[in-house]
C-alpha cells in the first residue's frame, strides 16, 4: 500500500496503549510494516468533563463521537475503543465488527493501606462515576458512601492518594496494561461484582465500505472476543441501555457451551434483576436478547406489584 493507515484513538495513555496493541496485531497479521501504519491521539469531549457524570451530557457518545466524526470524514481508517464505553446503536456507515482477544474483565479496589471493601472503615468514601459499581458496592456495604470520580487511572489513584477517596473501583484491565498491579488492594470474582457488557474488550472499527481495511481487520479479529461481545451487547440493546442503565452482563465460554450472567438494577439501586443462562454456542447470536427479554420483563413486573 503507498497510502498510510491511519489509526485513532483517545489520547489517554491506556487508550495510546490499545492503539499501539492494535497497531502490532496488523504487522504481525498482515504485510504491512511499521512505517505504514500511524496512530493519531484525538481528544474526546468524554476526557474534558473530568468531574460529571457522562449520562448527564450525552453518555457513552462523549468518548467515542470525535473519533468516529474522523472516522467518517476519512482523516483515520481505523477507529479503537473500548467496547464498554460505545453506545449500542452503531453510527451509520460505520462497522464495528472486529475485537482483539480479550483483557482480563473483572473489577479491582485500590484503598489506603490495601485494605479490603469489608475492611473499610464506616462511612468510607469510595470512588466510582459507574452507577452498576456504587449499586454492587451497596449491596455488599450499605454504609459506605460513593462520591464520583473521573479522569484516567493514574488522576484516579492520585486523588485516592491526596486523601480525596478512602477507595476505588476500577476494571482490571486497565491496571494491569499500565503496570500498575502493585497498587491493587483486592480482585473482585466476576460472578460478585459483574463487570460492564464489553469490558476488557478493545473494538476496531472502520468504514462500512472500506473494504482493505475490513480485510486486514478479519486477519486479527478474535473469533471467541466476537462472539462474546456480540452477546454482551444485545443485552444493551434490549434494556436500551447507557450509562444510566445500571448493567452487568459477563459471559464465558468452554467448550461448546456459552455461559452468560447479566444483572440488572432498578433507578434507585434497591432492586436487582439477575439472570445465569448456558447455551451451545452456536446460539450465541440469540441468547443475548433472551437474557435481555428476561430482565426486561423481571423489571416491569417488579414494578407492578
Amino acid at each position: 500500500m503507498n497510502k498510510k493507515i491511519i489509526i485513532g484513538s483517545r489520547s489517554s495513555k491506556l487508550a495510546l496503549l490499545y492503539a499501539n496493541k492494535a497497531k502490532e496485531s496488523i504487522i504481525k497479521k498482515t504485510d504491512l510494516n511499521d512505517d505504514q501504519i500511524i496512530i493519531k491521539s484525538i481528544t474526546t469531549d468524554g476526557d474534558q468533563m473530568k468531574d460529571v457524570r457522562l449520562s448527564e451530557f450525552g453518555g457513552k457518545g462523549l468518548f467515542s463521537t470525535n473519533i468516529e466524526r474522523e472516522l467518517q470524514n476519512k482523516s483515520i481508517d481505523i477507529a479503537v475503543h473500548a467496547l464498554k464505553d460505545l453506545p449500542v446503536i452503531e453510527t451509520s456507515g460505520l462497522l464495528t465488527n472486529f475485537f482483539l482477544k480479550r483483557n482480563d474483565p473483572r473489577e479491582i479496589l485500590i484503598s489506603k493501606n490495601k485494605k479490603k471493601l469489608n475492611d473499610l472503615e464506616n462511612k468510607s468514601i469510595v470512588g466510582t462515576s459507574s452507577y452498576r459499581r456504587e449499586f454492587q458496592i451497596k449491596k455488599i456495604r450499605s454504609d459506605l458512601n460513593c462520591k464520583i470520580i473521573r479522569g484516567n487511572v493514574d488522576t484516579r489513584i492520585k486523588k485516592l492518594k491526596e486523601g480525596i477517596y478512602d477507595a476505588i473501583i476500577l476494571s482490571y484491565a486497565g491496571v494491569k496494561s499500565l503496570q500498575l498491579e502493585n497498587e491493587i488492594s483486592e480482585i473482585f470474582a466476576a460472578k460478585e461484582f459483574i463487570p460492564s457488557a464489553g469490558q476488557g474488550i478493545i473494538a476496531l472499527q472502520c468504514r462500512e465500505d472500506d473494504e482493505k481495511i475490513i480485510s486486514f481487520l478479519k486477519k486479527i479479529n478474535h473469533e471467541e472476543t466476537f462472539k462474546r461481545a456480540k452477546v454482551e451487547r444485545d443485552i444493551l440493546k434490549v434494556l436500551e441501555g447507557d450509562c444510566e442503565t445500571a448493567v452487568g452482563a459477563h459471559s464465558i465460554i468452554e467448550g461448546d457451551n456459552i455461559t452468560v450472567e447479566a444483572e440488572l438494577f432498578s433507578l434507585d439501586g434497591l432492586k436487582r434483576f439477575y439472570v445465569k443462562k448456558t447455551e451451545k454456542i452456536d446460539k450465541f447470536q440469540k441468547i443475548g436478547k433472551e437474557i435481555g427479554q428476561i430482565l426486561k420483563i423481571k423489571s416491569k413486573n417488579s414494578y407492578k406489584k
